[in-house]
C-alpha cells in the first residue's frame, strides 16, 4: 500500500482540480496522488500572455537525494498578478511575494499528503529568492509554482527579480526534506501493515487517505478498527522497519501492472501520452503503488516509528503515527 497520496495537506481531503487531471480508475480516494504521472507528459491547457505553458521537470522524482540544482527561470510574477485559483491554492502570500517558475525543480510541491519543500534560489548576480511554499499550478498543467520573496541588501532600493532565461541555483532545506521523506515512507509501512493484518477481519475495510505532516501524520481507513489491533500493528511496523527493506522508484506501463496481478491499480491511460509510464514506489516485499512523493532508500531510515492511537468515527478509523 503506497500510502496516503491525497492531494493537499492537513485539513484538505482532496484538491479537486488536481483530481480531475490525475484521477485513478477503480482506486480508493486514499490513493490519489498529485504527481505520479511521468513528468514529460504534456496535456492541453489554456493560454495566457502572462504565463508559460512549459511543464516543469520534476527532478526530485528521479533523485530525492539531490539538494542543489542549476536550472533556468521560465517566468517571474508578482503574487498579486497570478490567477485567483492559484492564490487560493497557496492560502498564503502577500504584496511582497513573487511566484517563480523554473525549467526544472528539486522542490517537492505540497501534495500526496506530503508538505512542500522550502529553501532558496540564487541568481547569477547573487540575488536571493527565499522559497516559502511550493504548489502545482491549478491553471497551467504541469507547472510548479515557487512562492517567496527576493532579498535585497539595499532595503531602500526597488525590488529586483530574476529575469526569464536566467540561470539560477536551487537549494532545499535538507533536514526538512529528510523528515518528510521518513514520514512518507513510514506512512507507507504503516498503511501496508494495517492492510495485511485487518483487511479480512474488518467489515468494509478500505484505504481512504493520509497525511505525512509532522505532528499530524495519520492513515485513514473505511471500517472500524478496534484498539486491540494496536500492538499487532506496531509489531508489524517494527518488523518492517528493522528488515531494512529496499524502497525503489520505478516507472511502469499498464502491462507491468497486469504482469504483477495489480490490474486494479492501473491509472487512467487516457491521461498520459502514448508510451508514457507511471511512477511507482516499491517497498520490497511489502508495498507497491503509484506515488509521487519523496522517500528514504530503505525502511530502517524511517527511524523509530510509533503507532500513537486508533480513533473511530462514523464507520471510519484513523491511525496516527510519528517518527523519532
Amino acid at each position: 500500500m503506497a500510502p496516503p497520496c491525497q492531494a493537499k495537506g492537513v485539513g484538505d481531503s482532496f484538491d479537486q482540480w488536481r483530481m480531475k487531471i490525475y484521477a485513478v480508475k477503480f482506486i480508493p480516494a486514499y490513493w490519489y496522488s498529485t504527481f505520479y504521472l511521468s513528468p514529460s507528459v504534456l496535456l492541453p491547457c489554456p493560454l495566457d500572455p502572462m504565463a508559460s505553458t512549459t511543464r516543469t521537470s520534476l527532478v526530485f522524482q528521479h533523485d530525492a537525494k539531490l539538494n542543489q540544482l542549476e536550472t533556468t527561470v521560465i517566468l517571474v510574477r508578482p503574487f498579486g498578478d497570478i490567477e485567483e485559483l492559484n492564490r487560493q491554492t497557496f492560502k498564503i502570500g502577500g504584496n511582497e511575494d513573487y511566484v517563480v517558475v523554473t525549467e526544472k525543480t528539486i522542490f517537492h510541491p505540497q501534495g500526496g499528503g506530503q508538505p512542500c519543500d522550502v529553501g532558496s534560489m540564487i541568481g547569477s548576480t547573487g540575488l536571493i529568492f527565499t522559497v516559502t511554499a511550493v504548489r502545482m499550478d491549478a491553471v497551467y498543467d504541469g507547472q510548479v509554482m515557487h512562492l517567496g520573496n527576493f532579498k535585497s541588501e539595499d532595503a531602500a532600493s526597488s525590488v529586483k527579480t530574476f529575469n526569464s532565461g536566467e540561470n539560477i541555483q536551487q537549494a532545499i532545506d535538507v533536514d526538512k526534506r529528510l523528515l518528510y521523506s521518513r514520514l512518507h515512507t513510514a506512512g507507507h509501512v504503516l498503511g501496508a501493515s494495517v492492510r495485511h493484518l485487518v483487511k479480512n477481519e474488518v467489515k468494509d475495510f478500505a484505504e481512504l487517505k493520509a497525511s505525512h505532516f509532522p505532528g499530524a501524520a495519520a492513515c485513514e481507513f473505511q471500517g472500524l478498527i478496534d484498539g486491540k489491533w494496536k500492538d499487532a500493528i506496531q509489531q508489524k511496523v517494527d518488523d518492517s522497519i528493522a528488515a531494512k527493506l529496499l524502497v525503489s522508484v520505478e516507472w511502469w506501463d499498464e502491462n507491468e501492472f497486469r504482469r504483477r496481478g495489480l490490474d486494479y491499480m492501473i491509472p487512467d491511460s487516457s491521461l498520459v501520452a502514448p508510451g508514457e509510464k507511471f511512477r511507482v514506489v516499491n517497498i520490497a516485499g511489502l508495498d507497491v503503488y503509484p506515488c509521487g512523493g519523496t522517500h528514504v532508500e530503505t525502511t530502517d531510515l524511517c527511524g523509530r516509528t510509533t503507532v500513537r492511537k486508533i480513533t473511530r468515527k462514523q464507520g471510519q478509523s484513523k491511525i496516527s503515527y510519528s517518527v523519532d
